[in-house]
């Protein structure tokens, strides 16, 4: 795909249940229990601390959860191609659950365009279809949920 078309086509986000309310239903739970899992550790922690205690702390409940070993990997690389050719250097997200959704944590004061594109960019570039960014340092945590489609080159927030 020709990253200027992705660049566009992100500008004008679209939600899911408008285009497909069956799919976005079926996204909503199936992260239902990932969700949970971030805020009990907002809940359980509270808000202004370090991105790194809040993945360790997700960690924990992930694998309290169920989710261990291969459902669910922490800092998980990948690597992506230009021109055919493999680029050496790995990408790093800070989950990797079921092997289908991506989670970026975030402890700043509020979510922006930058995180978004972090994320849309991995999804992108990983193939993996739904992503999680969640902000736990605000007394309001912030989670935003997204889906993206290759076929139409579109992302969707669910």
């Amino acid at each position: 795909m020709n990253p200027g078309n992705f660049y566009t086509m992100i500008t004008n986000i679209q939600k899911l249940r408008d285009a497909n309310p069956a799919l976005a239903e079926q996204l909503r739970q199936y992260v239902f229990p990932i969700v949970g899992c971030c805020q009990t550790v907002h809940q359980d922690m509270g808000p202004y601390l370090n991105e790194y205690m809040y993945q360790e702390a997700l960690s924990i409940c992930f694998e309290e959860a169920g989710f261990i070993g291969k459902n669910c990997i922490k800092e998980y690389y990948f690597t992506t191609h230009f021109h055919n050719r493999r680029i050496s250097h790995p990408h790093k997200v800070d989950f990797l659950v079921n092997e289908k959704v991506l989670i970026e944590c975030k402890a700043i004061s509020h979510l922006g365009s930058e995180q978004r594109q972090q994320l849309w960019n991995y999804m992108r570039l990983s193939g993996i279809r739904v992503g999680i960014l969640y902000n736990f340092a605000p007394i309001n945590d912030e989670c935003e949920k997204y889906y993206y489609d290759p076929e139409q080159q579109a992302i969707f927030m669910f």
